[in-house]
């Protein structure tokens, strides 16, 4: 990117709620000094303007219909960095359940046995795929929502020409950190031991457990994870039922 001018910023949405999107909508006054660093050209969620110029593309959303992918890929090829925006477009997220699924029991159970015929917007892949099971993805921001701080430190470091870097531990460390009652001692079953930190341990803060919304950490250790249950009363099976309200697997299932 020229360091003459802004990067140009455009961002995209596939298969989501949008909510990630919002996040960014919600900075607020914030968002002036973003503004100052970067020139949005593209989001349709706050904005009717649209470019296909773009330095930086984000998306939200997973992928699901062959349209979708063979749009993705002009975004990629557009783009000098793409990054992932949320669940959805990290690791699958909560559309990726529908994977246990054939086409024909999904189309069935949601729209019955009219059909839509040759309707390419009803038309979709065999299964969901995160962004990076299509294109290569330069850089994650994940959550479901995403935290707004982390996506203005990702952004920041982009336009000092700096790598963004994601916690590589896990969320009982925010957990620690926030001098928090560990959930497990209340009675419920959390996720945090191998769900990637970065979110300050928002969700047991507010005293619920954490759903592994922002993926695996790189390498978890499983026998100390079992411990940990263990010590509850509770097994290793739960937790990897659990990992599939967003399908938070290793990079290597993706």
């Amino acid at each position: 990117m020229s360091e003459k001018s802004k990067p140009r910023v455009a961002i995209f949405d596939f298969a989501s709620c949008e909510g990630c999107e919002l996040q960014i909508a919600n900075i607020e006054e914030e968002i002036i000094d973003l503004v100052n660093l970067v020139e949005v050209v593209s989001f349709r969620e706050v904005m009717k303007e649209h470019s296909d110029d773009y330095d930086i593309a984000i998306i939200e959303g997973s992928i699901v219909r062959p349209m979708d992918v063979e749009s993705l890929k002009v975004i990629r090829k557009n783009a000098k960095i793409l990054i992932a925006l949320g669940a959805c477009a990290c690791i699958g997220g909560v559309n990726r359940l529908r994977n246990r699924f054939t086409k024909e029991e999904l189309f069935n159970e949601v729209y019955g046995k009219t059909g839509f015929g040759d309707n390419p917007l009803f038309d979709v892949l065999d299964e969901t795929k995160p962004v990076d099971g299509i294109v290569p993805v330069d850089y994650y921001i994940p959550g479901c929502p995403i935290d707004r701080n982390e996506f203005k430190r990702v952004i920041l470091a982009l336009c000092e020409g700096k790598k963004p870097e994601l916690p590589g531990y896990p969320v009982c460390v925010e957990c620690k950190k926030n001098e928090n009652v560990c959930v497990f001692e209340k009675g419920q079953f959390c996720l945090g031991p191998v769900t990637r930190a970065g979110c300050d341990a928002i969700c047991p803060s507010h005293g619920n457990s954490c759903e592994g919304c922002r993926g695996l950490i790189y390498e978890p250790s499983n026998e100390c994870v079992k411990e940990v249950l263990s010590r509850y009363g509770l097994d290793y099976e739960e937790m990897t039922r659990r990992r599939n309200m967003f399908n938070c697997c290793g990079r290597e299932d993706q």
